[in-house]
Parts: structure tokens; sequence; C-alpha cells
């Protein structure tokens, strides 16, 4: 790029937008070039007006994701910045598999499309790599929260890093991994999940790494490792938080040196393999308490991703409600709509077992319930008779009560309660389910305070530490996790 004025070519049929973004790209000191349809912003780009491109998708004149392998064909190097209000993660990996520098969804924060600008103009794009758009989304969702995901995703793909997805039981991890996994270099071979907590410790480095025939008793014949199924292609070590120590340091040994052996094999087998953990537990507390080992943490945790709980992104539950429906008919049950105070129901609860918690519940309804509707009456009256769903229940929708002592708050949040079921009573269990609503919250929240810590929580609690084991066992709460 020369000494002048850098030049950025703002492309969208959106007066305002381009009025918005140029304005502030101009405060910048650049130079503001527009475009109000694709055939003009391809004409700018063949003339080779402009050192960074800002492009609308949807645009007059044809799709902005399609034009971008035509644009870089002619300037391979120059950094093309998609936006789109098109926020799925379809749109967010075609436009990194298609070359674009990066993706911003609308509405995006100006001060982070001047940032990236700023970086467009200190290096060049890649080279376009045009992939086949995928058929469907794999994953769900167009908060902020899962876009961050999608962006984080869309600029590893690509590449071979070894990723550790971090986040709660039920938020989807193993969906993400594959979602890396299918829009990868390595989606035409296997993808291979692996529960490492549902394997028993003595034949762990068997199924990861196979075994010889004699090898150990009951061995008969030889037997191919996931990393040998995996051959080419992405294992997914799930639950690795619950991996021994002793094969902790069999996997470490694999990713230094890129081989590995058989159990009671002679010869080094070389390692093809893009591997992906995942954990719903604190790593890095169990590395300083010594149950995990904190060379091979940092060999996972190359890329993080944090995925967030469900009801860190609400507005993401009528979209997933609706696709779990037709997953339920898909699979035989009687197809169903939601009715818009479903949706508002759903999305008024805490969700604390996530995506799965939400996809059962919808199934129990499309079994228990007639009629091809479902109703926010529907949905209160399996969340008051399920007994997982408690924390996020009716009771925690109506109670709103502030000032008084917790005695005045309880009774003022029954009262409440009861008259949310108007002519009916509630359910047999009240006295269960009233307990479990004050108990989960509280033991979360000292959960929280403790950084997950259970001994530190049990002593605060005066709780047995086996008790409180049981009881975040038997209340399903999660125990917290600290960003990375």
């Amino acid at each position: 790029m020369s000494s002048k004025k850098p030049s950025i070519i703002v492309a969208d049929d959106d007066l305002a937008i381009r009025v918005v973004v140029g304005e502030a790209l101009r405060q910048e000191g650049w130079l503001i070039i527009e475009a109000e349809d694709l055939p003009e912003l391809e004409r700018l780009v063949a003339g080779g007006q402009g050192d960074v491109v800002v492009s609308d998708v949807l645009m007059p004149g044809g799709n902005g994701l399609e034009a971008l392998p035509r644009m870089l064909e002619k300037r391979p190097d120059l950094p093309v910045i998609i936006m789109s209000a098109q926020n799925t993660l379809s749109t967010a990996m075609s436009a990194a598999n298609l070359g674009a520098f990066d993706y911003l969804p609308k509405p995006f924060d100006i001060d982070e499309l001047v940032s990236v600008v700023k970086k467009a103009l200190k290096k060049v794009a890649a080279p376009a790599v045009v992939r086949k758009e995928p058929d469907q989304n794999i994953l769900i969702g167009r908060s902020s929260a899962m876009q961050d995901i999608y962006r984080a995703m869309a600029r590893v793909v690509q590449t071979d890093l070894t990723v550790l997805i971090i986040g709660e039981s039920g938020t989807g991890k193993e969906l993400v991994a594959r979602a890396v996994h299918t829009h990868s270099n390595r989606k035409d071979n296997p993808f291979v999940p692996v529960n490492m907590a549902a394997i028993p410790k003595d034949l762990i480095e068997s199924e990861l790494f196979g075994h010889e025939r004699g090898a150990f008793t009951g061995a008969e014949t030889r037997t191919l490792g996931r990393f040998g199924q995996a051959k080419g292609g992405t294992l997914f070590l799930d639950e690795i938080g619950d991996m021994p120590l002793e094969a902790q340091t069999r996997l470490l040994r694999v990713l230094q040196e890129g081989e590995y052996r058989t159990v009671g094999g002679q010869v080094n087998i070389k390692s093809n393999v893009r591997i992906i953990a995942a954990t719903n537990k604190n790593l890095r507390n169990m590395v300083k308490s010594g149950d995990f080992r904190e060379d091979l943490f940092f060999r996972l945790n190359v890329v993080p991703l944090n995925i967030p709980p469900l009801r860190d992104r609400t507005e993401d539950v009528p979209a997933l409600a609706e696709h779990f429906l037709e997953k339920a008919a898909e699979a035989g049950l009687p197809y169903k709509i939601l009715t818009e105070s479903a949706k508002k129901v759903l999305c008024s609860f805490d969700w604390p077992g996530n995506v799965r918690e939400l996809e059962n519940l919808l199934n129990r309804i499309c079994a228990l319930h007639p009629g091809n509707q479902i109703s926010g009456d529907a949905v209160k009256e399996e969340f008051d008779r399920s007994t997982s769903e408690l924390a996020g229940g009716p009771m925690s929708i109506m109670a709103n009560v502030t000032g008084g002592n917790l005695s005045q708050t309880v009774r003022q949040h029954l009262d409440q309660y009861f008259d949310y079921h108007e002519d009916g009573l509630p359910p047999p269990g009240l006295h269960q389910r009233i307990l479990r609503e004050i108990e989960r919250p509280l033991i979360q929240k000292v959960l929280t305070v403790t950084n997950g810590n259970q001994v530190k929580a049990s002593e605060m609690l005066g709780l047995n530490r086996n008790t409180l084991r049981k009881k975040i066992r038997e209340l399903e709460i999660s125990v917290p996790i600290k960003a990375n």
C-alpha cells in the first residue's frame, strides 16, 4: 500500500448504513468510496480502487459472498470485510471459507468495525478457499453470544490447531466439535467421539491407541484404537477432565511427538488426527490441585471456545424450540407448533440443563399433551410436573418481590404462585419443590463465590462434603467454570 491516504470501499444498498459507516471511517482520516449495488462494487475493485472493502451480503445485482471469489481472483491481497444481517453459522463459515478478511454480524459496534479495518490495512487477506455452503446450519442461534462462537470457529476451522471446548453440561459441546470438523479440510474423513468418563480406567489406553493380540488377558485379536479409527479426521475427547493421570501422560506424548504405540505394540504409528477436547470442569483448578497435567492443559488449550449457557442467550430459545419440534416429528412424535405465550414462557426460565433440558422438555410435551399447538399453560404444567426444571419453574417466573425479610418474601412468593394457577391447585409434591427452589440457588450462589471449590463451599454451608456432592448431583447443579 502506498503512502497516500488509505481508501475504503463501503458497499451497501442501505444509504443510512453507508453514511454511518462512512462517517466513522472518515474520522480516521481515510478516504471513503461508496457503492450501492454489487456491479458497482465489482467495477471499483476491478479498476484497482480501494485498499479495503466493507461489503454487505445481500445487495442489488447479486450476493456479496458469491462475488467474493471473483474479486479476490482479480486482487488476491484485497482485504474484504463482510457484513450481514443473516447472522447464522452458515454465513460466518461461508465468509471465512471464501476468503473474507473478517465477518461482522449486523448490528455491529462501530468501534469494532474501525478496529477490524485498521487490522485489514496492516495485513493481506488470505487467498480464497472456495467451499460449497452447507445444506443447513449445524448450530442454531443468532444471539450475540453465539455470534462470538461462530466467528471464533470460522477463524480456526481451516487449521489443525487443537481446540478445547468449555461449557456446562447440555450446552452442545459435541455439536460445536462436529461443526468445526464439518467445515474443516478433514470433513471427508471420520469424526470419532470418545467419552472419557464412560471408559473404565484400565481400558483407556487400549480404547485410544488400540492393542495387539495377547497384549493382556482377553485380547484375542488386534484392535484398532480411536486414534486409528479417526485417521485423517477428527478425534473428539469429551469429558477430558475425567481422564486419569496415567492416560494423560500417554496423550501428552502423542501430542508432543505426533506418534503413538498400540498396547503391546513395538512399532511407532504416525498420528494423523485433529484433537478437539471438551469439558464442563475447570481444568485450571484441576491443574492447581494436581488432578490434571499442566503441560497437557496448555497443549489442549491452544484455541479455547467457551460455549455460553442457554440462560445467557434466551433470545435463541424460540428458534431452538422450533428446531426440536421438527426433530421430534421426524422421530415419530406428533408435530406441534408453539404459541406466542409458549415462547414467552420458555424464554422466562433459566435452563440449568441448557439446550439438552429444553429438548427433553419439548419431547415430553409432544408425547404427553394433546392438540397440535403448545400453549403457555402446557409449558407451565410440564415444568410443574417435572423435578429437573425446578430452578427455572413457574414459581421463579412469578417471583419479583423486593423488600421485607426472607419470611415475608417467601409468603408473597407463595401467594403469587397459588394465584398463578388460577382456578387449579398446584400438583402434588409442593413441599419438596419449594425446598429445592430454596436449596438449589443457595448452593449455586455458594459455589459461584467459592469459584467451584467444593471444600470451601461445604464449609460455608455447614454441610459434609459428601452431602454437598450428593445434593449437586440430585439437584443437577453445574459447578461454575471460571472463564479462561
